[in-house]
């Protein structure tokens, strides 16, 4: 179990790429998704930012908020955003503030290189703002069936 499940999920005001103003405290009383990715167009993160976005609909049907969040800047994100039609927030963490406070940053390993970076992390946050489940290192194309899957699951309960 990671560290942050059922404990209250760590507060954030951070702005999107429209230079919007999101706070998990604006979304009490919804399900959350707060997904952590590496950086903006890029293989990876754009299969898992256009699965949650090919599933906006179903998630919003069920009362649950996207939120995405990466080091980019505000500019890198409206980019992404704009090429892959993302009809949801994604958050400027360019100093990592939230990924560390998520435990979301440090080091990794790529090609025989070691640096500090997001790891590809999702926190599942209830509607009370806690922590209600935490995916690590998820595989981008398979997530969204996990997540969805979750969703109903714990909302029937």
């Amino acid at each position: 179990m990671h560290e942050l499940e059922q404990k209250t999920a760590p507060a954030f005001s951070m702005i999107d790429q429209d230079g919007k103003t999101h706070s998990l405290d604006m979304y009490r009383g919804k399900w959350v998704v707060l997904f952590f990715y590496p950086k903006d167009m890029t293989p990876g993160c754009t299969v898992e930012v256009c699965s949650f976005r090919d599933a906006t609909q179903d998630l919003t049907d069920i009362g649950t908020v996207v939120l995405g969040v990466s080091g980019d800047t505000q500019s890198s994100h409206g980019k992404f955003a704009s090429k892959h039609k993302l009809k949801f927030p994604l958050l400027v963490d360019t100093d990592n503030v939230i990924a560390k406070a998520y435990g979301s940053f440090g080091q990794k390993k790529f090609m025989g290189r070691n640096y500090e970076g997001i790891y590809r992390n999702t926190y599942l946050i209830n509607p009370e703002g806690a922590v209600q489940k935490v995916y690590q290192g998820v595989k981008p194309a398979e997530h969204i069936a996990e997540v969805l899957a979750d969703l109903k699951t714990f909302q029937s309960v």
